[in-house]
């Protein structure tokens, strides 16, 4: 009897440790699409070269050695994920509605993430 009770609190555990889980992994989704759409967007409006991109994997490497992940090769990952997933009808909806001008507010300092209206994938369904 009190065993089923401590298998009831393991279960409440798991749980919310595999909810844990997907909620960091739907971050690191998201935050991989917002990378990979600003590289995309620099070096397509001319403003990048292919080699600001691995200026910009060095400067991370040395000056914020704790970040991993992003070396040039990571970059361009999240390049190629964002430029194949974007005109896909999984995250286009989402992205349309996000860039809609009734949910746009009033920017009064633009940073560099809010100049591209930079896409949030983490609501959308998986088709």
């Amino acid at each position: 009897m009190l065993h089923d009770q401590f298998a009831n609190i393991i279960s409440l555990i798991r749980q919310s440790q595999a909810n844990a889980i997907r909620a960091v992994n739907t971050e690191l989704i998201n935050l991989y699409w917002q990378v990979g759409e600003y590289i995309s967007r620099q070096v397509a409006g001319a403003a990048w070269g292919e080699k600001t991109v691995d200026e910009l994997a060095e400067y991370i490497s040395n000056r914020h050695s704790d970040i991993k992940g992003f070396n040039r090769r990571g970059l361009y990952r999240m390049k190629q994920f964002y430029e194949t997933y974007s005109n896909s009808s999984i995250v286009s909806p989402v992205a349309t509605q996000l860039q809609s001008p009734e949910k746009q507010s009033v920017i009064f300092v633009s940073t560099p993430a809010t100049q591209f209206n930079l896409s949030d994938i983490r609501n959308t369904p998986p088709h």
